[in-house]
């Protein structure tokens, strides 16, 4: 299968200019022991590569590209499959754009093309070529701070120690804190539950006779308030996920809510409802009905999960919530992933227009976060920082910056 593949990076502050000529020629005779074909372009920082040929031929260049100390900042910008080659020549075509004018090297890259293969201007890989040239591409290119620079340190929580379960209660939560880095700030817990042997979400809810699931979904919230009165919330948030059926199917939902929360010397104010976008909603009419009631009674709304389900941007559409967590999906290496860069920056767009808020979820890295924060993102929430604990808050691990 004939795969392409596109990628930027920059020529590592460590390596001499004067050394591109001895990386190329070394590039081309690997590149052309595997039967790849490729072009790439240099602008004296900057290096755009397309490369074609069978799949595994090609990740095993770019993985070598990867590991090499003489490449930066790397990021995949396209994945894809064509019928035939764009370029002819097996190995690598080196344009150094500071020798062009920009008219004359698409022209000259246009003349590499093979003669079966129609490489014409409204061509994918092409645009990308001619983004690179004329620079369009650097609207988009964030000042990421070095992940070397930042070292992180534990300290502790203002919360108590974990609690003994309440008699009888048929499940538990782990809380992980949502965290605001720079600022060194807890902006809220999340409340994630789990069986009573500590198993995931889905474990607890098999457990339960399917018609009962949306009942049992929203009584299990008032074990997360308990929790959160137990520990000593004070005036922090607790968030809570709810399936979105559950505002339908159960009677009075909102009403059971209010009276959890005021159970537990909690305040409305003082809950965010997230609701998963992994499920399909019937009855919308009436979801929404729910939605306005909880937000009528002082309670925030979170679209959980974002970017991983079925109704994310048709719920975003039909009301926008006080807060978007993006999916860990979206999260997971966005620092070397062009098609998850530019859809988070779509996401932080539109929600900057909509005055959103949006939490980055599942943050493993410091490059994720690095990345992320770059963006414009100023809430995490992941391993980074802290993993969930059974039934407490887990200290928080902070960074700063080392430099």
């Amino acid at each position: 299968m004939l795969s392409t593949l596109i990628y930027r990076s920059r020529l590592s502050p460590a390596c001499s200019v004067k050394e591109l000529n001895q990386i190329v020629t070394k590039a081309q005779a690997r590149n052309a022991a595997l039967e790849i074909t490729g072009i790439l372009l240099f602008d004296g920082d900057y290096f755009l590569q397309v490369l074609e040929g069978a799949e595994s031929a090609v990740n095993q260049v770019y993985g070598s590209i990867r590991r090499d100390p003489r490449h930066c900042n790397l990021v995949e910008l396209m994945r894809d499959y064509a019928p035939l080659r764009r370029f002819g020549n097996l190995g690598m075509e080196l344009f150094d754009t500071r020798r062009y004018a920009q008219g004359s090297i698409l022209e000259a890259v246009l003349q590499k093309g093979t003669s079966r293969y129609n490489l014409a201007y409204d061509d994918r890989a092409l645009k990308f070529i001619r983004s690179f040239v004329e620079g369009h591409w650097r609207a988009h290119l964030l000042p990421c701070p070095d992940s070397a620079n930042w070292r992180f340190a534990t300290r502790e929580n203002p919360f108590s120690l974990p609690m003994d379960l309440i008699p009888g209660q048929p499940c538990q939560f782990a809380l992980q804190p949502i965290v605001e880095p720079l600022r060194g700030q807890i902006s809220s817990l999340e409340a994630l539950i789990r069986g009573t042997d500590g198993g995931s979400p889905a474990d607890y809810f098999a457990s339960v006779a399917p018609e009962k699931v949306y009942e049992a979904d929203l009584l299990s919230k008032n074990y997360a308030f308990a929790l959160a009165k137990r520990i000593g919330i004070g005036n922090h948030k607790i968030a809570v996920n709810l399936l979105p059926m559950s505002l339908v199917m159960v009677p009075n939902a909102v009403g059971i809510l209010l009276d959890q929360i005021a159970r537990n010397g909690l305040i409305p104010e003082q809950v965010v409802v997230e609701v998963t976008e992994d499920e399909v909603i019937s009855r919308f009419d009436e979801f929404v009905i729910a939605i306005r009631q909880l937000r009528s009674a002082g309670i925030a709304l979170a679209i959980d999960d974002f970017g991983s389900g079925f109704a994310g941007l048709s719920l975003l559409s039909k009301f926008q919530p006080e807060k978007l967590k993006l999916d860990r999906t979206l999260v997971s290496d966005i620092h070397i992933n062009g098609p998850k860069q530019a859809i988070v920056q779509a996401i932080i767009n539109c929600c900057a227009a909509l005055e959103i808020t949006i939490v980055a979820e599942g943050v493993e890295k410091v490059e994720e976060w690095c990345w992320l924060q770059a963006a414009g993102i100023q809430r995490f929430q992941g391993y980074l920082f802290a993993r969930p604990l059974l039934n407490g808050v887990p200290p928080v691990a902070w960074p700063d910056n080392a430099v």
